[in-house]
């Protein structure tokens, strides 16, 4: 979504001490990537840098993470997210649904660290290779979304309306997230993505906001 999680949600079953492990060595590789791009940018950083950082080897970087970008782009909360999706009201009217699921998430992902979204939604901006992986992302997560409304809906998840309308929503988030980022993070995320759903569920406004 946009910004990682080094811990599950509380409604979550605490994992076991081998993925606590995972988590934590996860965790460590990103911090160190964070605080890497802060100091001396993207391009810069490299990855024997983020290992000896996160005191890890670099294979041990790319077993965890295949590039430099997923590392930063990689978090935790596409399964959250299907799995609200999954939890709500089967009789919840679907544009309801989305709005409560996606502002939930929103929601936890900025209460872990705002300073992380703020990096990567700019790095989205700024760096290319960060926004050809990140689009390339959206595509895996929109399949699993397809998935989870056909669950839903009954609608065939492989059918052209179920695609178009998950990937909509992954379209529209990534546009709400550079369109954040474009502005110098002034704006509240948490409004821009409000109105990023009113225009998926209404259409257009008859004018400028």
């Amino acid at each position: 979504m946009t910004a990682a999680r080094s811990t599950p949600p509380a409604d979550h079953p605490r994992p076991g001490l081998r993925e606590r492990k995972k988590i934590k060595t996860r965790e460590a590789i990103r911090s160190a990537t964070y605080a890497l791009v802060r100091e001396q940018g993207y391009d810069a950083t490299t990855i024997d840098q983020i290992a000896e950082r996160a005191e890890v080897s670099p294979s041990t970087v790319f077993r965890y993470f295949p590039t430099k970008e997923d590392i930063v782009l990689t978090d935790e909360w596409d399964p959250v997210l299907v799995r609200e999706l999954r939890a709500r009201p089967a009789d919840e009217p679907w544009p309801e649904t989305v709005r409560h699921v996606m502002l939930k998430a929103l929601r936890m992902g900025l209460k872990d660290d705002i300073e992380v979204a703020r990096l990567r939604t700019h790095l989205m901006v700024q760096v290319p290779a960060v926004r050809s992986r990140m689009m390339e992302s959206m595509s895996v997560t929109g399949r699993m979304f397809s998935i989870a409304i056909g669950e839903r809906t009954g609608l065939d998840p492989d059918s052209l309306e179920v695609r178009v309308y998950a990937m909509s929503l992954m379209g529209g988030l990534m546009q709400t997230s550079i369109y954040w980022a474009e502005h110098g993070h002034r704006d509240d995320f948490e409004e821009l993505l409000v109105r990023s759903l009113d225009v998926m569920e209404h259409g257009l406004p008859r004018h400028n906001p």
